[in-house]
């Protein structure tokens, strides 16, 4: 069993930066694919980015559309981490954050992640 827990949440003006961190239980972060999710009131949990598992010629990232040049994944595997960077946020960017980990590549359907977070509200205030 794999444990996720975000932090890094928070309460932030539009402009802004956060980064939050995903903490896994046990090696999960070059093992498996970690991702990004969120989700809004009233609205469906989106992928937000992620970072395929470590192999011999690297990792792949993919981002949506919403976060591409804004935001940045990243882990450190000796820390069993995984970081989201977010700058220049938004009042839509406002959600809560969930880390997930599965053992597929990157992909946008949150069904294909086998293990979750509990997440971590965001807020971008205008």
């Amino acid at each position: 069993q794999v444990q996720l827990d975000e932090s890094g949440g928070g309460l932030v003006q539009a402009g802004g930066s956060l980064r939050l961190s995903c903490a896994a239980s046990r090696r999960t972060t070059s093992s498996y694919t970690m991702a990004w999710f969120r989700q809004a009131p009233g609205k469906e949990r989106e992928f937000v980015a992620g970072i395929s598992r470590l192999t011999s010629i690297g990792s792949d990232t993919r981002y949506a559309e919403s976060a591409r040049g804004r935001f940045t994944v990243s882990r450190d595997n000796a820390k069993n981490t995984v970081y989201l960077q977010m700058n220049s946020l938004k009042p839509e960017d406002t959600a809560v954050y969930y880390c997930a980990a599965g053992s597929r590549g990157v992909e946008n359907d949150r069904d294909r992640y086998d293990y979750w977070g509990q997440g971590t509200q965001v807020t971008v205030s205008s």
